[in-house]
């Protein structure tokens, strides 16, 4: 990110967004950027300066190929509101989601909390979202209307509506993905969320197969004509057995991909004094104090599985070198979203940048090329 871009977002920063409501900040700048992809010369001119393209950094992933490796995580569309906006942004990919079976207003506000100091954020959204039914329709229709950016990769990531017995959390998640399979670039199954109760508890493995199963033969049912990649996004929480169980489970149930990592529910290691830790209280932590743990999982799951799943890293990524030290330790693509809040609507850009220069300084001649080049180094020691 060039110096005089990046004091300018951070003086906005300061001036405007750091006084106001975490959630009512991310509303007001989302509105921003969906205003500014309406209006066509507006949308080109940010098109062609914030979502310039670097054929270096172009891959080949679940079955698809992408501008490039770097994409907006989800929790920040929820809705699949603006996902044209975002394109315009040069984001490479974007999850919208997480999207429930059935609408829900999530929990209680305030629910959304800036650790400025850690460059980290504390949710306990819940969820909220307005469901499958209204987000596959916002889909369907964007599709049917000529959008902008009508290239751009789509993940949907679903969970469990919170009002759904556990029991019946298996059939939740199946009418989600058959409602939007049809509209997915790909899907993610979402059981890694600290803010729903008992959702962390699916990852076992004896309850996760069933689930991921159920949501396989769904996506099936609703695109025959197509193989609609399924993904898991697990926690950072987990213990090392139980990442290389879920990593098992993956390859045997031939699932496409493993994101990782989710939120995590630690409080380790901030600046931010404890107090005001305490007054916040729960909720899934996100931002610069995940990565050392988010890679430490990404590696544990690279040596497992290698090439035979794609890994999706995300967790703490807040530069080009962090994304960078995702490829190499195994990600074939790379997600940030902490990071948005505080860098501002230059920051893909200036991954990507800085993406392709470290490509060009290294041995090797792809991106593709570049994916677990660590891992593998390590083992011919």
């Amino acid at each position: 990110m060039h110096p005089t871009q990046h004091r300018a977002y951070r003086l906005l920063f300061r001036l405007a967004f750091a006084r106001m409501d975490p959630e009512r900040a991310h509303r007001l700048a989302f509105s921003c950027i969906r205003g500014a992809a309406r209006v066509p010369g507006v949308r080109g001119a940010a098109a062609r300066v914030l979502g310039h393209r670097d054929d270096a950094l172009r891959i080949t992933a679940l079955g698809m190929d992408l501008p490039g490796p770097f994409g907006l995580a989800a929790g920040f569309d929820k809705n699949a509101a603006g996902i044209d906006g975002l394109a315009m942004l040069g984001f490479d990919h974007i999850e919208v989601g997480t999207v429930t079976g059935q609408a829900q207003p999530g929990n209680p506000r305030p629910r959304l909390f800036r650790l400025v100091a850690d460059r980290a954020l504390i949710n306990r959204m819940g969820f909220n979202n307005e469901g499958s039914a209204a987000v596959a329709g916002r889909l369907r229709r964007r599709r049917a209307g000529r959008p902008p950016f009508p290239h751009a990769v789509v993940g949907v990531n679903i969970g469990r509506t919170k009002a759904v017995p556990e029991r019946d959390a298996v059939a939740d998640y199946v009418t989600s993905a058959e409602r939007l399979a049809p509209y997915a670039d790909y899907l993610v199954v979402n059981v890694s969320s600290p803010n729903t109760p008992g959702l962390r508890d699916l990852q076992a493995t004896e309850r996760l197969r069933p689930l991921l199963a159920a949501v396989r033969e769904a996506a099936g049912r609703a695109v025959p004509e197509r193989r609609v990649p399924l993904l898991v996004k697990i926690a950072p929480d987990l213990a090392d057995e139980d990442i290389d169980a879920v990593a098992d489970l993956a390859v045997d149930l031939g699932l496409d991909g493993i994101i990782a990592t989710n939120t995590t529910i630690g409080r380790e290691g901030l600046a931010t004094p404890a107090g005001r830790i305490g007054e916040i209280g729960p909720g899934g932590l996100s931002g610069a104090p995940l990565r050392e743990r988010s890679l430490a999982v990404l590696r544990r799951l690279y040596a497992r599985v290698g090439d035979r799943l794609v890994l999706v890293g995300v967790g703490g990524i807040e530069d080009a070198e962090d994304a960078w030290q995702r490829v190499l330790a195994g990600a074939t693509l790379v997600q940030g979203y902490s990071a948005f809040v505080y860098r501002g609507p230059f920051w893909p850009r200036a991954v990507r940048k800085g993406l392709a220069a470290r490509l060009r300084n290294s041995p090797y001649p792809t991106l593709a090329d570049a994916v677990g080049a660590a891992a593998r180094k390590a083992e011919t020691r």
